[in-house]
């Protein structure tokens, strides 16, 4: 919250601070946990595959015997899978770490980025209407997306 503080006028006073569900943390980790599923998948079936096909130097490997033995571009893939999770992963608890939301009495504040700043602000008597965006999975574990429509353009 170090831009909001810095941000607020004498007079103005914090109301509220906005925060992440720990659903979205949750998220973040399923995206590993996934990645790391579908390339132990890619893995399984190349070598279930190349067992079906005839390979005979798999017939009685082990199973790490197995993985030396396949194709360099599958092991590639099952590898960019998991990497690409794990980027993921990194991108969520970026947003998540960079991300400042506040209500004043005055103002809605909202900043988000590391490097590049974006910071959206609008006047709490310039707000038109609210939507409050929930899926299923948001109704039961009390969460969801706020939209805020200001006056004007």
């Amino acid at each position: 919250m170090l831009y909001v503080q810095q941000s607020l006028a004498p007079d103005e006073e914090l109301v509220h601070i906005g925060q992440f569900h720990w659903m979205y943390t949750v998220g973040a980790f399923f995206s590993i946990i996934w990645s790391l599923f579908f390339g132990i998948a890619i893995i399984i079936i190349a070598i279930k595959g190349y067992t079906f096909w005839g390979v005979q130097e798999m017939k009685n490997a082990t199973v790490l015997e197995s993985i030396q033995i396949l194709h360099p571009g599958i092991k590639l893939l099952a590898f960019f899978v998991f990497i690409f999770g794990l980027l993921k992963f990194a991108h969520m608890m970026v947003v998540k770490a960079t991300t400042e939301i506040a209500i004043t009495n005055n103002r809605l504040i909202f900043k988000r980025g590391l490097v590049a700043r974006q910071v959206g602000e609008i006047n709490i008597d310039r707000i038109e209407g609210v939507n409050v965006l929930q899926t299923i999975m948001g109704r039961i574990f009390n969460y969801g997306r706020i939209m805020v429509r200001g006056m004007g353009v």
